[in-house]
């Protein structure tokens, strides 16, 4: 992620800007095996609440940050995640949270500016799978009454 590639998207937040992180286990199809792979996602301010009250997640940790911090170079290296890869339109999806907690000031309170909750309850019982793909067929539809589209 270049130096300002967040804060020149965004104009509205600044560099001290809250924002939670989290990593997640997700899933990859390869020839018909899932492949397991650890991703970075940013979590918006009413599912960082739900997390915390213990419901199952793919995610393994959360860690509360900055938006200066994590557009810097050496972020990925300094919280040790050289294994993890970034979600899709990241960008995008961490501006998104960074509003949500603007938006709800009281959420920056559940974790602290610069620390990492482990207490979640990670499950991969329901695997996320990055590339799934929904291949409809014609024995999936469903036969419907004579009588469903007719006038009576």
């Amino acid at each position: 992620m270049t130096s300002n590639a967040i804060l020149d998207a965004a104009p509205e937040l600044t560099a001290s800007a809250y924002v939670v992180v989290g990593v997640a286990t997700c899933f990859r199809r390869v020839d018909d095996e899932l492949e397991s792979l650890k991703v970075l996602e940013p979590i918006p301010s009413a599912y960082l609440a739900s997390l915390l009250q213990g419901i199952p997640t793919a995610y393994e940790w959360v860690m509360a940050t900055t938006l200066q911090d994590l557009q810097s170079d050496q972020f990925m290296e300094q919280a040790s995640l050289t294994d993890v890869r970034l979600c899709e339109n990241y960008r995008d999806r961490v501006i998104a949270a960074a509003r949500t907690y603007q938006g709800h000031p009281e959420a920056q309170s559940l974790i602290a500016l610069g620390t990492q909750r482990t207490d979640l309850n990670h499950s991969t019982e329901k695997k996320r799978v990055l590339n799934f793909k929904n291949i409809v067929k014609a024995e999936d539809n469903v036969r419907q009454h004579a009588h469903t589209h007719k006038v009576l």
